[in-house]
């Protein structure tokens, strides 16, 4: 996996999944398919991954089975899904869910993007101009180095800080690590129940495809809680296994637990009962991946606003202090 996940990498992913779900679709071969990937992939970096993927499926390894040996080249929702794919025989379906999903991840990303950049202009311009002494000091002394220090004094802190964030949430960390930045994030306003709806409809979609793909139940829950991504709930559910072997059902053990919410708990128990849970697990899918990007959208729009406005008292106290202390020093060289 990449060492920064950017938006031109989720359209290129996606763009894999949709060609690879038009070419099934079709009736073309899996191997054949990702051979005319290979020859014209959506990035040349999918090059290698996919020559393995067609040597290990000519080797007669299953699709899984390929997959697993091109190392940390697909996360393990993806794998989780092509691997029930595969055995329900809806390996193109699960190809159109992963590229919907990639595309919706770069389209919030690219918004977030968009929506910071004037704001972050701003920012970078006003503290290039204050604290005025320093910028006077420039213009009639020709004072650069002092300047240029004062700017990096200020800015690299904030840059490094920022790298550091983004490299954070990258999803190629330790489980212990990612356990650490779903507690940072979770009494977030907003964005901690984005990340906990958008984990709970991977669970979903992934519960789904594994049960419509003849997994056991207990198997299911063990692989998909693994596939959405969030330590909390896979803490969870790796406890079930005895009870679940003992004759308990997910429906009891979810309404047992503090990390489901309760529209999870009756709609997967409701789905239960009737015999219907891969249409309630779809449902579910739906809600939960509306619900987390709803509220991801609506963070990406006020966080722009928020950090403008920061930006424009900043400025505005610092001109006001700046006149206050000039028109003063007016009144107290009169005043003498």
């Amino acid at each position: 996996m990449a060492f920064i996940v950017t938006p031109r990498q989720l359209v290129q992913r996606a763009e894999l999944y949709h060609q690879l779900a038009q070419l099934t679709n079709a009736g073309v071969g899996v191997i054949q398919g990702l051979e005319l990937l290979q020859r014209n992939p959506p990035s040349r970096a999918f090059r290698q991954p996919l020559g393995i993927l067609i040597d290990k499926l000519k080797q007669g390894a299953t699709f899984s089975e390929a997959l697993l040996c091109t190392g940390r080249w697909l996360p393990s929702f993806d794998i989780a899904l092509l691997h029930a794919g595969e055995t329900s025989g809806r390996l193109p379906n699960c190809f159109t869910l992963l590229a919907d999903y990639y595309n919706q991840r770069a389209q919030l990303t690219r918004q977030v993007i968009s929506d910071l950049a004037y704001p972050l202009f701003l920012f970078h311009f006003a503290f290039m101009i204050v604290p005025v002494g320093r910028l006077t000091a420039l213009v009639l002394k020709g004072d650069v180095m002092g300047f240029l220090f004062q700017k990096l004094v200020l800015f690299l802190p904030l840059w490094l800080a920022v790298i550091l964030v983004i490299l954070a949430c990258q999803g190629r960390h330790g489980e212990a690590w990612r356990s650490f930045m779903e507690r940072i994030f979770r009494p977030i306003p907003v964005l901690g129940s984005a990340r906990r709806a958008l984990a709970l409809a991977r669970l979903s979609a992934a519960l789904e495809a594994l049960i419509s793909a003849g997994v056991t139940i207990v198997e299911a829950w063990q692989i998909a809680v693994l596939a959405c991504g969030s330590p909390a709930l896979n803490r969870a559910v790796l406890n079930w296994k005895p009870q679940l072997l003992d004759g308990h059902t997910p429906a009891q053990l979810l309404s047992e637990s503090r990390e489901f919410p309760e529209v999870f708990c009756n709609l997967y128990h409701t789905g239960e009962i009737s015999g219907q849970l891969d249409e309630s697990l779809r449902r579910l899918h739906e809600y939960y991946q509306d619900e987390g990007t709803r509220k991801l959208r609506a963070l990406a729009q006020w966080t722009p606003k928020i950090v403008y406005f920061t930006v424009m008292l900043a400025v505005a106290y610092t001109i006001i202090s700046f006149w206050s202390n000039y028109y003063g020093g007016i009144a107290d060289a009169l005043n003498f």
